[in-house]
């Protein structure tokens, strides 16, 4: 069952990936502030489709949730359009090299500390080691 979910995770790189390219482009048409308002403007056009029809949960207690918690929507426009700024300069491949290692550094801080209700997961030097490689592999791809 647990397969399914790196696949899933997979397909959502893949995805990241492509529409880091595809939103370049449009940038140059539209604007890169353009182009991710559009992003966002899309995505809550589906989403507000999906919660009409599969919601399920309780939307009207957004504002009942602790605060901090609301931050993720701001932290979403703040990641897609770092992408689509930094897409056509450095390429599609160095920004998502430069995201993963973002990803990667951030996430085992919030682990180590069990910030943010996560488990508390010790860094090791085997993290240590992958975030180096990822860093090694930033430098070969450039």
């Amino acid at each position: 069952m647990r397969f399914i979910f790196y696949l899933l995770a997979l397909l959502a790189g893949a995805a990241l990936s492509f529409e880091g390219a595809i939103y370049a482009e449009l940038g140059k048409t539209i604007g890169q502030i353009e182009t991710s308002f559009y992003n966002f403007f899309m995505g809550s056009i589906i989403m507000g489709l999906l919660l009409l029809f599969v919601g399920k949960g309780k939307l009207s207690y957004t504002f009942e949730a602790p605060k901090w918690t609301l931050l993720g929507g701001v932290l979403g426009v703040v990641y897609l359009t770092s992408i689509v700024i930094s897409v056509p300069f450095v390429g599609v491949g160095i920004t998502m090299v430069a995201v993963i290692i973002g990803q990667l550094v951030m996430s085992m801080v919030i682990e180590h500390f069990g910030w943010l209700g996560s488990t508390k997961t010790r860094i090791n030097k085997e993290k240590i080691y992958a975030v180096i490689s990822m860093i090694i592999a930033l430098i070969l791809i450039n």
